[in-house]
């Protein structure tokens, strides 16, 4: 038996036999291109771009549907990759004043960086030259006409060895029937590393030379908990792996029998606990784990991998369908959150070369710039609502004035729609996500202009303690328990509940078991989780006192650390 440790990327334990993964090579060779043929050489280069760029759109609709609108952030670096000058620039120039074929000018500008990225001491930007190479070896593939090698194609059950993944290689090791993987390049902060716990796949990462010590049929353990790889452990060994996993699996159906069971604390205090919803392939997930209603709908879906916008009976039929399946259920509909880039590749003019898109003209401010957008989108909510229990949400407000606006053109909305004979609900609900500080310290301002708030921490985090959450080299400081994260939460709620307002969460938050406490002591009124841990959080609800857990809040609105805040919620479980 021997024992490899290496980097804890996912957790988990998978016991199986191993598939090691060969590198593929791909060799390149240098070819001189005459003079007459080097622009034909370079428009090459440029429709495998082209073609890439339809991958990436492609991988995009794939997260989103499997993971959700923030991992998608991971297609959009690699689309900015393939719009960096290293690409664009260097390898057309290569090709023209080195008269060499596409293929050799690309490899050649990818050692490039490759060699400036290995003088680095810091982790985080190290592991972005994963993303560089997975977006080279898209383009390289295109150039030669070849298909890339599929995992899963795999058919067997399996634990995968491999020297390295890339991002696009995990993204579909959902559909295979692969246990986990270890590798022997990677990090914690890799993006294969994080789309692996996403995924919920045991992993273990930086293992050096795993891939040359195991053989195809090996028997192996991996401990993504510990961080281990045991090749050819002995019985003893697997019997008490063997039991980790029969203990997690009886916790797992525990969790099944809560379907149905109202999110009640242990001394009456009822919460709605809602689920989010990305995309329709998800709804059938969700109604079987029977939430009170959907929290957040995000309709970005309709607007990605296409070259027009939704009309407005797709988006009527694709939201009717979601509030029809919900049987009564609210369904909160947020309007979509996208940004300027997206819309050229709608066919509609927008703002070019935003150096911060996430804080630029995306949400309420882009479609208040274009109404027919908005308004189409509001018609469609409109007409299913007639279907069941909807209200809609508005993203990214920063201002009464945006409020006011969106409310207004809501009416105009029902009113052109009763004009024509659709027959309407008396009301809709409007809402706001409170996601920009400025919108959370005014909130009073807001409350007579709306029915209703809902938190959107992700965003609201980020803003307040300025970390970009997606940039692991900041990533440390971007802490939910922060104590100025805790008082604008709890005034928040303080100002909406003055005033008859409810008050939702919705973001990863609401999704950390070990949040819940802090949710359920400020006293909000609903709660809207992924999927994935909406029964693990129902747990961690009913386990709950809340008059206990709002002492633990009164305390933790007096800390002056994030740590003395993660005790405080620490002893409450």
């Amino acid at each position: 038996m021997i024992v490899i440790k290496g980097i804890a990327a996912s957790p988990g334990i998978a016991i199986g036999k191993a598939y090691v993964v060969e590198d593929e090579d791909i060799v390149v060779e240098r070819v001189e291109v005459g003079r007459d043929a080097l622009k034909d050489e370079v428009a090459r280069f440029k429709l495998a771009q082209k073609a890439t760029l339809r991958d990436l759109d492609a991988a995009e609709q794939k997260v989103l549907k499997v993971l959700g609108k923030q991992h998608a952030k991971l297609i959009d670096a690699h689309r900015l990759i393939l719009k960096d000058t290293l690409i664009t620039r260097d390898v057309p120039k290569r090709i023209l004043e080195e008269g060499v074929n596409a293929e050799f000018a690309l490899s050649e500008a990818l050692e490039a960086v490759n060699r400036q990225f290995e003088k680095m001491d810091d982790e985080f930007f190290r592991e972005r030259r994963h993303d560089l190479f997975d977006v080279g070896k898209r383009l390289l593939l295109h150039l030669m006409k070849r298909q890339k090698k599929s995992l899963t194609e795999i058919d067997h059950e399996c634990v995968l060895i491999s020297r390295n993944l890339l991002p696009s290689d995990t993204l579909g090791l959902k559909e295979t029937k692969i246990l986990g993987f270890a590798t022997d390049l990677g990090g914690k902060t890799s993006h294969t590393a994080i789309l692996a716990q996403s995924l919920e796949i045991p992993a273990v990462v930086g293992l050096s030379d795993v891939s040359r010590r195991i053989k195809s049929g090996d028997t192996v353990i991996l401990d993504g908990e510990q961080g281990m790889v045991i090749i050819s452990p002995g019985p003893e060994t697997v019997a008490k792996y063997e039991k980790v996993q029969q203990r997690t699996l009886a916790e797992e159906r525990q969790l099944e029998a809560l379907k149905g069971v109202p999110a009640v604390t242990q001394d009456g205090r009822g919460f709605r606990l809602e689920a989010n919803l990305d995309s329709p392939e998800d709804l059938k997930s969700i109604v079987s784990l029977q939430p009170d209603g959907i929290g957040l709908f995000r309709t970005e879906y309709l607007y990605l991998n296409r070259a027009e916008v939704p009309t407005e009976d797709e988006q009527t039929k694709a939201y009717a369908a979601v509030v029809k399946a919900m049987d009564g259920r609210e369904v909160v509909i947020r309007t979509a959150d996208i940004g300027g880039d997206r819309l050229s590749m709608l066919g509609i003019e927008g703002p070019k070369n935003e150096t911060n898109p996430f804080m630029g003209l995306r949400g309420v401010r882009l479609f208040l710039r274009h109404l027919d957008l908005f308004k189409s989108q509001l018609r469609a909510i409109l007409k299913a609502s007639t279907k069941g229990k909807t209200r809609v949400m508005i993203p990214m407000v920063s201002s009464v004035g945006e409020v006011v606006a969106a409310r207004k053109l809501l009416e105009q909305a029902r009113a052109e729609l009763a004009a024509e004979g659709v027959e309407l609900k008396e009301e809709i609900e409007l809402g706001i996500m409170v996601e920009i500080p400025s919108t959370a310290i005014q909130i009073d301002a807001f409350l007579p202009h709306v029915d209703f708030v809902s938190i959107g921490t992700n965003d609201l985090i980020q803003y307040v303690l300025a970390v970009d959450r997606v940039n692991e080299h900041v990533t440390h400081l971007y802490d939910p328990y922060h104590p100025a994260i805790v008082r604008l939460l709890d005034h928040v709620v303080r100002a909406a509940h003055a005033k008859g307002r409810w008050v939702g969460v919705c973001g990863e938050m609401t999704s950390d078991p070990r949040a819940v406490p802090l949710l359920v002591g400020l006293g909000v009124d609903a709660m809207s989780v992924s999927p994935r841990m909406f029964l693990r959080v129902k747990q961690a609800v009913r386990g709950l006192k809340h008059e206990a857990m709002k002492k633990i809040v009164a305390k933790a609105l007096n800390c002056a650390e994030s740590d003395e805040v993660r005790r405080l919620l620490e002893s409450s479980q």
